[in-house]
């Protein structure tokens, strides 16, 4: 399959050959489990200190006193030390030394992302996530795309291309989380935009990094999450010709032997 090859001023300016990995079965599945674990195995551990809550002078009474056997304060009636308490330690508290990782089989993860790749060339699946768009997929454009080092310039390519409908979706769509995690730095939530794939990094990272729900990442380090956030399958991606032909030199028969 041949699709159109886009430069800089949104024009077509010649054809490519698709590799076969865009002919990839479609395993929501296995792109749900790739991206859980990932987003597993990137948890950093938490818990509070192991004597937290037991810092206090509390003993009980003992029997005899016509009062229940609680650990109280000197010079108290006051209960402390247990989770009973108001204002006593916490029970079963989260234990920093857990394992939160999740493993996934290497070659369930390689057709994960496989999967994922091919999924972006589905304009039912990439319209299904919301993205706005109105031109074929997958989307190709000339490798002058990864030369580009101001976000000026990406930002007139992406109107020229008819992408930055896409990312005013994402600026609009920023919402203020519901819940504690306002308090925790986490306040806003936004949307994801396009993804855009490249054979190497010539400023362009620099240069896209400000637009509002736009991720860079070189074909190399392609991974499930990014091609499917939320393990939701069909981003809108950006593709330049050399990671097109990259790709189609990894899944070539050649390179499998």
């Amino acid at each position: 399959m041949r699709v159109n090859v886009i430069d800089l001023s949104g024009n077509a300016s010649g054809q490519i050959e698709l590799p076969p990995v865009f002919e990839e079965e479609f395993r929501p599945d296995l792109i749900k489990r790739a991206v859980l674990a990932a987003q597993a195995n990137r948890l950093q551990a938490y818990g509070p200190h192991f004597y937290a809550g037991m810092n206090t002078s509390a003993q009980s009474w003992g029997p005899g006193h016509g009062v229940s056997r609680v650990p109280r304060l000197k010079n108290s009636r006051k209960a402390a030390g247990i989770p009973m308490a108001v204002g006593g330690r916490r029970s079963h508290a989260p234990q920093p030394g857990a394992d939160y990782t999740e493993k996934i089989n290497i070659k369930e993860r390689r057709k994960a992302i496989r999967s994922a790749i091919a999924a972006t060339a589905s304009s039912a699946l990439v319209a299904a996530r919301g993205h706005k768009f109105n031109m074929e997929l997958p989307f190709v454009a000339k490798d002058d795309l990864e030369s580009l080092n101001k976000t000026a310039e990406v930002r007139k390519f992406l109107a020229a291309a008819g992408l930055w409908d896409d990312v005013m979706r994402a600026k609009l769509g920023r919402n203020i989380r519901a819940g504690k995690g306002k308090l925790r730095g986490r306040k806003y939530k936004g949307r994801k935009s396009l993804l855009i794939v490249a054979a190497s990094d010539q400023g362009l990272r620099k240069a896209a990094r400000n637009l509002p729900g736009v991720d860079f990442v070189t074909v190399e380090k392609l991974n499930a999450e990014l091609l499917a956030p939320g393990t939701k399958a069909g981003r809108l991606t950006i593709w330049t010709e050399s990671s097109l032909k990259w790709l189609g030199e990894k899944s070539s028969p050649e390179a499998k032997q």
